[in-house]
């Protein structure tokens, strides 16, 4: 279900657009249609008001919590059951943040990522997307949704961009408060400036050498980090937010110094943040975690040379905080590693 099937349906029964949105409202903020000064036959006209507890069941249906796990941080991950019995991902993150799923599986395929190991199953409808939302309301203050879940945003744009509309206006959201995480495909950076609400971006760069950065998202569009970091940077001047730069920090294959050195090459004086995430460990993978000793200093280097850097700790560890862990292991699903050749930096040139 998509937001505009809504509108399409409270359309059906006599609905204005003020009646659409105050409903929307409510809903996406998870408040009860009876919240307010003014009640629902104040309001809202006959029709709807008779429509409204069969849509509001079906609203209830789009996505329900199959089981929650709190972490020791304050975070709290969330599967998430689909009216076709699919399930996604969702981590209520700690200070007020929410971070949703825009696709079941993932087309990229990411090499150090679970999520994407079983390709990409289907798109999330925007009204799905919005309904982690409202459940992730229902349980703590949301005022923050980053799109970094299961599933690349660009590759469901109509749908994540729908979604973003209608959090940054009846969901309340600010909009640097909306933040659309993409590998960098063309398609996202042509339409985020034409929309109404424009979230803040978050650019997963991962490597500054062409040939690793390829074998790690394998199925990313083939664009040259500074390239990339370019039309970031492009972005980031036409909203005043810095883009948030993503690098998953893997021991002994993109935590050396060249690596480093090509960081500060791209992004010193941009309107930039990088944030270093050391790699959540998962046992089915062939790749390791640095210590938090050395991604630390990594941290420290990389600000003393110019660079705004933040150390991220992946939020619930403990509760199985790579993407499509969780996932995996609901549905009791054995994934069996494809071979990956990594070609190690020293032999990149």
């Amino acid at each position: 279900m998509r937001i505009d099937d809504i509108r399409q349906r409270l359309r059906a029964h006599g609905a204005k657009p003020c009646h659409e949105d105050k409903i929307l409202r409510l809903w996406s903020q998870a408040l009860p249609m009876d919240s307010g000064k003014r009640r629902p036959e104040d309001f809202l006209p006959l029709d709807v008001r008779n429509a409204l507890p069969a849509l509001l069941a079906d609203l209830n249906t789009l996505a329900q919590v199959r089981s929650e796990h709190p972490g020791d941080d304050g975070s709290s991950r969330l599967l998430i059951g689909l009216q076709d019995g699919q399930t996604v991902e969702s981590v209520l993150l700690p200070r007020d943040g929410l971070c949703v799923s825009s696709q079941v599986g993932c087309a990229v395929g990411c090499v150090f990522c679970m999520t994407g190991k079983d390709g990409l199953l289907r798109q999330l409808g925007s009204a799905e997307i919005v309904a982690q939302v409202a459940l992730a309301r229902a349980r703590r203050r949301v005022t923050k949704v980053v799109f970094m879940g299961m599933g690349e945003p660009s590759h469901n744009l109509d749908n994540v961009l729908e979604a973003i509309e209608l959090l940054g206006t009846c969901g309340g959201i600010g909009h640097k408060n909306l933040v659309f995480s993409t590998v960098g495909d063309p398609r996202a950076f042509e339409r985020l400036p034409l929309g109404t609400v424009k979230p803040a971006l978050a650019l997963s760069l991962h490597s500054t050498k062409p040939e690793l950065r390829a074998q790690l998202l394998p199925r990313a569009p083939r664009i040259d980090p500074a390239d990339l970091v370019e039309q970031g940077e492009r972005y980031a001047r036409a909203t005043g937010y810095p883009i948030q730069y993503q690098w998953t920090l893997i021991d002994g294959l993109n935590d050396n110094e060249e690596e480093m050195d090509g960081i500060v090459r791209l992004l010193k004086g941009k309107y930039a943040l990088m944030n270093m995430i050391p790699y959540n460990t998962v046992d089915e993978l062939d790749f390791k975690r640095p210590s938090w000793e050395r991604a630390a200093e990594i941290a420290r280097n990389l600000h003393r040379r110019g660079i705004l850097t933040k150390l991220r700790q992946s939020a619930g560890q403990d509760v199985d905080a790579g993407c499509g862990q969780l996932r995996a292991r609901d549905a009791a699903v054995v994934i069996k590693p494809q071979p990956v050749r990594i070609v190690r930096p020293d032999a990149i040139r």
